[in-house]
């Protein structure tokens, strides 16, 4: 079973966690580990000084720890940190990787977003998570361009690329900052949307609910007649399942 809180997680686990050697389960194991030991243990090649800047920061809250321990990995270890990261067996490493991809200079979009197309579709759920928080903002500065970018892989083999496209997209989103156009103008993401309304996973159809859940805090005439056309185009229980979870708050 699962452990309810943090001192639930036996001291072995944490233990391996902390060296890099094991994945997480759910977030209540993320935040058990020491991400200054997990530097030290998972990373032996970084040197003392970015230790310490580590340790200096576990008062700091869990997504702001996240992004200092890229941001030190990025600044010891340059643009490898990206390749390097993301290769660990550590999900909360490879976490970080995603944060290091946002934190490149002077890259286009473009870019940006194909670096961080293997982590949007690492086996972990907390990867690809990481995957779309590490380049919110980019995304958050040419949404529109992203939105067009980003089209092609709402009809990917994968669901959890598909997924990516509308979760990092979202007008709210969760732990992240808004996206005002689309919280004004929503009907610019339908190129994302509208391909999904049957979706068959319901990883993905979670996500496209949640996107019109967002939409419906302050376009809420807009959410319903979507809802309605999309309702009478499909009759699927995927389509049906995505505007009961859009409309829940409405």
């Amino acid at each position: 079973m699962p452990p309810r809180k943090v001192t639930d997680v036996p001291a072995q686990t944490v233990a391996e966690l902390n060296r890099g050697v094991r994945e997480t389960r759910d977030l209540v194991e993320g935040f058990t580990i020491d991400f200054s030991q997990l530097m030290r243990q998972g990373l032996p090649e970084m040197s003392v000084p970015s230790f310490d800047r580590m340790r200096a920061g576990l008062d700091e809250s869990y997504t702001k720890r996240f992004r200092l321990a890229a941001s030190i990995c990025f600044d010891e270890l340059g643009q490898a940190a990206v390749g390097r990261l993301g290769a660990h067996k550590s999900d909360t490493i490879r976490g970080w990787s995603a944060y290091a991809v946002g934190l490149i200079p002077d890259i286009s979009i473009e870019d940006r977003l194909a670096m961080v197309r293997p982590l949007a579709d690492d086996p972990h759920f907390g990867v690809r998570e990481w995957a779309w928080l590490g380049v919110r903002g980019a995304i958050v500065d040419e949404p529109e361009k992203v939105i067009a970018l980003l089209g092609p892989w709402v009809h990917d083999a994968s669901a959890n690329i598909r997924r990516f496209a509308t979760e990092a997209t979202r007008p709210r989103g969760v732990w992240a900052a808004h996206i005002g156009v689309l919280k004004e103008t929503p009907k610019l993401a339908l190129p994302l949307l509208d391909p999904l309304y049957s979706d068959a996973s319901k990883y993905v159809q979670d996500s496209v609910a949640n996107w019109l859940n967002d939409a419906s805090k302050t376009q809420p005439g807009w959410v319903r007649s979507v809802c309605e056309r999309w309702m009478s185009e499909s009759d699927s229980t995927a389509t049906a399942r995505i505007c009961k979870r859009a409309m829940r708050t409405m």
